[in-house]
């Protein structure tokens, strides 16, 4: 059993993120921002990416009038420029003997959509977003639905993702954890390192198969 994240492992979604977080911005007054400093405010949900993008200041009548502002925007808006990052597909392919599921914080509907609009959702046995359980990575409650709805065992599964959200979503679950260096929070796996480390997506299907990538 594979578990993804999405944004930043699967794709690249940071101009179409960025393009409609600064949609909102200029509907309050606020200059744009680069899609370096956008990424970063990236992996923790709609609500949270709204709020890091008004500032602390912003008060939670602002930040929810922003977050529905952005979630219109975004649906219309959110394949404009995202793409599958190199090797995705062709890998996707090779691993279609694995169960395969997608584990994101970006709302759940944007997630299918995205999937089936880049041509991969059918790959995955399982989707699952922010707005799916109570609570959001790294709360490890998706990777323990994902397992119960595949028949799959903690030991044979793993947590693929960007950030140190997602690694301490495969650690709470008892997963193996790999982390990728193309996406967003790179820099956060100091903080919570991955028990391996894969620098494209080639590298995954040896990884898996054979257990040879860099250990941490």
């Amino acid at each position: 059993m594979l578990i993804f994240d999405l944004d930043g492992t699967l794709v690249d979604s940071k101009k179409d993120l960025t393009a409609s977080v600064n949609y909102v911005r200029s509907s309050f007054g606020l200059p744009a921002l680069g899609e370096s400093e956008i990424a970063g405010f990236i992996g923790d949900g709609a609500q949270m990416l709204i709020q890091r993008a008004l500032g602390g200041a912003a008060s939670g009548t602002d930040v929810q009038s922003a977050l529905q502002l952005f979630l219109t925007y975004y649906r219309e808006h959110m394949l404009d420029e995202s793409v599958l990052y190199p090797g995705v597909h062709k890998s996707l392919e090779r691993l279609s003997d694995c169960s395969l599921a997608v584990l994101t914080n970006k709302p759940i509907r944007f997630s299918r959509t995205m999937l089936e609009g880049l041509g991969v959702l059918h790959h995955f046995a399982a989707v699952y977003g922010g707005n799916s359980f109570e609570k959001k990575k790294p709360d490890p409650i998706g990777v323990f639905q994902i397992l119960k709805d595949t028949g799959g065992v903690a030991e044979n599964a793993w947590m693929i993702g960007d950030s140190s959200v997602d690694v301490l979503t495969g650690r709470g679950a008892g997963v193996r954890t790999c982390g990728v260096t193309w996406g967003y929070a790179v820099e956060t796996f100091q903080q919570a390192p991955p028990d391996y480390l894969i620098h494209s997506f080639e590298e995954l299907e040896p990884l898996v198969r054979e257990g040879s990538a860099t250990v941490i």
